[in-house]
């Protein structure tokens, strides 16, 4: 397998093909993810979603319906826990555009998202300045972009986006890391013609406790779970329950998409959904019914 390393949306890639990606793809791979970061991401002053936090208007995107659909479903089944206006909730933590890491009070997302935002299938609308937060689905969708961009390539594809991925072709063994020493994993996976995305609360962390994982009610970093894995056909789907797992609901809007899934508590057991294949090397495991 040939592998391309490279850095973007803040984290590392690995794209591994049967044969070396020529320049035309690899542009094209570069098109995709600038066309999505300079439409999505709240960290650039540039960006489609910077535009609408200061001054309300549109977003044209050919990603709106599809994310912002899933979010509607996530936040459904979460009691409103996970929400796209939690963009602020972050950033009074200190996870704002400029990476402070100061945090002040929390603060709790608007409860009133789908009031205030609108969306079709090419643009999202924001009555008032509304600053947006994909974050709980949005790397598994761009995994999802890129993989569809290589679809004429032929042979076996794996597309990494630090650790968010998704197969094409011959069966790929993945560890689940552990999210307190990551020389070590919890279980292991084999994924085939699938994504596999995952969130974990020593990633993106800072201060005493605060991580990127945010209750959108209270604006306060989770504390049951300490990480979650989730595998579905697309990446998108698998990185939203990856997010949903975190709270109640999230194991029913799994079952309800045929997302299989793995979680580990803070005190480190282990769960996992019935028809989750994955091995998993701890002693402290429960299985959810369906």
């Amino acid at each position: 397998m040939a592998i391309w390393r490279f850095d973007a949306i803040g984290t590392t890639w690995e794209i591994e093909t049967s044969d070396e990606l020529g320049t035309d793809e690899r542009e094209l791979v570069g098109a995709e993810i600038e066309r999505f970061d300079r439409e999505w991401s709240r960290f650039r002053e540039d960006s489609a979603v910077a535009r609408v936090g200061r001054d309300g208007g549109s977003i044209s995107s050919p990603d709106a319906e599809a994310m912002l659909d899933a979010y509607l479903d996530l936040s459904n089944a979460t009691a409103g826990a996970v929400n796209p206006l939690v963009a602020e909730s972050l950033a009074a933590l200190g996870y704002d555009a400029s990476y402070s890491l100061i945090a002040r009070d929390p603060i709790a997302a608007p409860d009133d998202w789908t009031d205030r935002l609108r969306w079709t299938e090419s643009e999202a609308t924001a009555s008032s300045p509304l600053l947006l937060d994909v974050g709980a689905l949005g790397k598994g969708r761009l995994v999802d972009i890129v993989t569809d961009a290589l679809a004429g390539v032929p042979g076996d594809l794996v597309v990494d986006a630090g650790g968010d991925m998704r197969v094409r072709g011959d069966a790929v063994r993945v560890g689940l890391e552990h999210p307190y020493d990551a020389s070590k994993a919890i279980g292991v996976i084999e994924l085939q013609d699938a994504a596999l995305c995952a969130s974990a609360v020593n990633r993106r962390a800072w201060g005493d406790g605060l991580h990127h994982v945010l209750d959108a009610r209270t604006g306060v970093p989770v504390r049951t779970w300490a990480a979650t894995w989730a595998i579905a056909p697309d990446a998108m789907r698998a990185d939203a329950v990856a997010t949903a797992l975190f709270f109640d609901g999230g194991p029913e809007l799994a079952a309800s998409w045929g997302v299989e899934w793995v979680r580990m508590t803070t005190d480190g057991r282990a769960e996992r959904s019935p028809g989750c294949t994955a091995q998993l090397f701890t002693t402290q495991l429960f299985t959810t019914r369906r």
